[in-house]
């Protein structure tokens, strides 16, 4: 892993402790523009670190400051997520640019990254989370295709749900409803679709957009017992 400094201005103080790590994917044709963006003071957003695809790792916020990367969002009723979050930018183009596989080198290089950060800060595998996880209103990054998988393998996130799909056969709608706000996600009873297809493409993505499908009500009992 190779880290290469490329300060951004758009940061402040951050007053709280760190608990969680926010992962986002550029959603930009190149990584170049995505860090001209993150650096730009007019833009006004910002993260800590920034990973290319050969797994490069840019720093461009101390993480005792607080970067601009999350915006609106919550998590667990927590409004402050930039607060007490690392916000980490992976390069890929997103939904809107033709949206790909993540590299080898760059998942390497953000799991060596979380690895570190949890040396210094106490971030817990359910704390580290994707940006649509915080925002599903506005955000569906990094997205059904970012591997969780090899992030679980390490202990630095929980795992995607590998069980059979017919263990949500006798869950009722109402207890995996529950469960969605239960774990985090805003999801108030009425307005609770987005934060659904966040949950789909974090832990279950072979069901993204059948709504509470026998797999999906199997992954959220399965991932509140987990959080």
């Amino acid at each position: 892993m190779k880290f290469i400094d490329a300060p951004s201005p758009n940061f402040d103080a951050r007053g709280a402790n760190i608990d969680m790590v926010i992962l986002h994917y550029t959603g930009m044709p190149t990584g170049a523009e995505a860090l001209a963006r993150l650096q730009s003071p007019e833009a006004k957003v910002s993260a800590h670190y920034l990973v290319e695809e050969n797994g490069d790792v840019y720093k461009l916020v101390d993480e005792a400051m607080r970067a601009w990367h999350a915006g609106v969002g919550s998590w667990q009723g927590d409004i402050g997520i930039n607060a007490r979050s690392i916000g980490i930018e992976i390069v890929n183009p997103g939904h809107e640019w033709g949206y790909r596989d993540f590299p080898d080198s760059q998942i390497a290089s953000v799991i060596a990254l979380l690895k570190e950060i949890r040396t210094r800060h106490n971030v817990r595998a359910h704390h580290v989370l994707g940006h649509s996880d915080v925002a599903p209103r506005r955000k569906e990054d990094p997205g059904e295709k970012f591997p969780w998988a090899r992030l679980a393998r390490e202990g630095l996130a929980l795992a995607p749900y590998d069980g059979p799909a017919e263990a949500g056969l006798s869950i009722a709608y109402e207890d995996a409803l529950a469960a969605l706000s239960a774990i985090g996600y805003d999801a108030p009873q009425g307005d609770h679709a987005s934060a659904l297809l966040a949950f789909q493409r974090r832990f279950c993505p072979q069901s993204l957009g059948q709504g509470f499908d026998p797999r999906t009500k199997a992954a959220l009992i399965a991932v509140k017992n987990a959080a």
